[in-house]
This record gives C-alpha cells, sequence and structure tokens, in this order.
C-alpha cells in the first residue's frame, strides 16, 4: 500500500497541471516551504553553523527529488578541472551508505559502506572522495588525508547550507521541474526563484532546455560497453562490444532516477532491449531479473553493486557514458574559481 501510495503520488509530480492527489498534499507544501525559508534564515543569522573547508568548494547538485544526472556532472567537472590545472577531490552524503562518521572510499570499499555513486565517481576519477553526513567534516578529512587536494566537488549539496559554497553547478534532467511545486505536492525541495542564484552554472542534461531558467546543453552520449569483470578491471570500454548486440533482444536493468532515458539512449542506437526499469538506488541482491538471464546490460552506476566474482558475472555488460559540460558553463565556473586559486609555491 505504502509503495503504491508513493507511485501516485510521484506520477502526479511529473503531470504540467495540478492533480487533485497534488492539491490536497498543498497545504504541507505550505508548511515545508515555511521550513524551508526558516531554516535558511538561521543559517544566515547565524544560529545554524556554516563551515568554512580549507579549500574552495564548488556545490553541485538539482532542485528536484531523485536524480538529474549530478553524478556524470561531478565526473565531468573532475575532469574539466583537472585541465585548468586543479587537483580536486569529491564529499557527498553517501546515499544508502551504512557509514555514521566520515568515510574515505577506496576502490575496495562496498556500495553498501560508501553508497554507489560516491563509489562510481572513485573507481571513473581516482580522486580522493570521502562521504559524510556533515560534508564540513569529511572537506577537512578529506584535505588532511589529501593535502595536495585544492578544491573540493560537493556531490548533491545543494541544499546542504551547513558548508559554505565558493560556486555551484544546478542540473536539470528532462522532466524540469515537474508542476513546479515543493515537496510532498511536487518534486522541488526548494523554492524556485526568478533566477538562479549568484555564480550558479545551470545545466541541462537533456535534448532542451526543461525549466525557466537560462543555461546550456550538456553533451551525452553512449561511448561503449564492456563485460563486468573487466569493467571491475579498469579496461576500457569498447564501442564494438556494444554494437554486437545489434540484432539480439537484451535485457536492459537500470536503478536510476529516470531510467527510461537510459533505456531510449540504448534503442537510439539500435538496440533491441527488454526493460527492467527500477527504483533509484536499487538493490541487485537479490538479482532483479529471472536466472539463468543469458544477457543483461546495466549502468555503472548499478554496476558498482554487482561484484567481478559473482556467479552471474560473466552474463553482465557495463554500458559506459561519455558526458561533456557546456564550455559556456566552464567559462563562467572558470572566471568565479580563478581569483580563489593559489599559485604554486615555488622551491
Amino acid at each position: 500500500m505504502r509503495s503504491a501510495i508513493r507511485a501516485a503520488v510521484e506520477r502526479a509530480w511529473w503531470q504540467p497541471q495540478l492533480t487533485a492527489l497534488a492539491a490536497i498534499l498543498l497545504p504541507l507544501s505550505w508548511v515545508y516551504r515555511g521550513l524551508w525559508y526558516a531554516r535558511k534564515l538561521a543559517f544566515k543569522l547565524g544560529l545554524q553553523q556554516v563551515d568554512r573547508a580549507p579549500v574552495p568548494v564548488v556545490v553541485v547538485g538539482n532542485l528536484i527529488v531523485g536524480g538529474a544526472g549530478k553524478t556524470p556532472t561531478v565526473m565531468a567537472l573532475v575532469e574539466a578541472l583537472r585541465r585548468d590545472g586543479w587537483t580536486p577531490g569529491v564529499v557527498s552524503r553517501g546515499h544508502g551508505s551504512s557509514a555514521t562518521a566520515p568515510l574515505r572510499v577506496t576502490n575496495d570499499t562496498t556500495a553498501a559502506q560508501c553508497g554507489d555513486e560516491p563509489l562510481l565517481i572513485r573507481r571513473r576519477t581516482g580522486v580522493p572522495v570521502w562521504t559524510g553526513r556533515r560534508r564540513a567534516e569529511a572537506a577537512r578529512k578529506l584535505c588532511q588525508q589529501s593535502p595536495e587536494v585544492d578544491i573540493v566537488i560537493s556531490d548533491d549539496g545543494l541544499q546542504h547550507l551547513a558548508l559554505e559554497r565558493d560556486t555551484q553547478v544546478i542540473v536539470f534532467d528532462g522532466r524540469g521541474i515537474g508542476n513546479g511545486h515543493l515537496l510532498p505536492a511536487g518534486p522541488l525541495r526548494e523554492p524556485m526563484d526568478i533566477r538562479p542564484p549568484p555564480r550558479s552554472a545551470v545545466i541541462y542534461n537533456a535534448a532542451a532546455p526543461s525549466a525557466p531558467w537560462a543555461g546550456h546543453l550538456a553533451r551525452r552520449r553512449l561511448s561503449g560497453a564492456l563485460p563486468l569483470q573487466d569493467w571491475w578491471a579498469g579496461a576500457a570500454p569498447s564501442p564494438q562490444v556494444l554494437a554486437a548486440l545489434r540484432g539480439h533482444t537484451v535485457l536492459a536493468a537500470a536503478g536510476l532516477a529516470e531510467p527510461e532515458r537510459f533505456f531510449t539512449m540504448l534503442e537510439s542506437i539500435g538496440l533491441d532491449i527488454k526493460r527492467l526499469p527500477l527504483p533509484d538506488h536499487a538493490s541487485f541482491d537479490p538479482r532483479p531479473w529471472p536466472p539463468a538471464t543469458p544477457r543483461v546490460i546495466v549502468t555503472e552506476k548499478d554496476a558498482v553493486k554487482l561484484r567481478p566474482d559473482a556467479p552471474d558475472a560473466g552474463s553482465i555488460l557495463v554500458v559506459t557514458l561519455d558526458f561533456e559540460l557546456p564550455e559556456e558553463a566552464l567559462e563562467s565556473l572558470r572566471a568565479w574559481l580563478a581569483p580563489l586559486k593559489k599559485a604554486p609555491i615555488s622551491s
């Protein structure tokens, strides 16, 4: 019953007009709005502490519940900052993490310990990654243990006001802001003003802008695929492996906020797929597909939850994504961050 109610509420969020169910929830949204502004005022007046990290902080987040492409944005931003001469690290809440204190994520950390997204970021980028409910504490630990880091990216930290930020990247996907209402009548985590906050780069992980704010389109494409064991070993994806799936019906499983986006991309390159949409951060133990399924393709976000020594590992392929940030957004970030970059100490 609880799952059915939740599904009905979420369907109402993404309707362009206010549905009867969403209208019933509007009074709770007004309460949520009041609590949000009260919390924001408490930080502004100093009643709640705002901590400063030892280095500049870039927050990557979104306004809606669930994912909108934050993790690919974080990984692409890591690479962009590296090209500009920065040495980045990443802090994250670590959705689903079993840790209560700040945790350093390594290649041997499990998704159950740190969350699927932090583990993926660590494996794909190799930068220091720490998780923690208190991101400021995680950022301090990161900088203490990795003194070479001169900038921190806070993953999914847009509503986390306790860590001071220098600039932020706000990501939207094709769903935009749904019906435009706050939780629980709509999908918005915070009120949306007429224009973005200062020093905000707005990025659309979509074919076209999907929200009222001006922004720039990210470029994304499927780069290839590889067997699960090879993915864990750090091998490069192959477009040929992905192309070889044409002519075969394959099961595509995706535990994402918007699985349909993954499925559509697979079909756009000519694959015949059987859809298996799953909740965001879904568990893969036990497997959500029938035993002895001959061929399964998954995203990298889900691959971190599938061990390479599992009995069915040989039947699982991992599909990888190339995500390129718009140059216009990077130029804005460079302008905001340039005054904060410390010159190297000469010997």
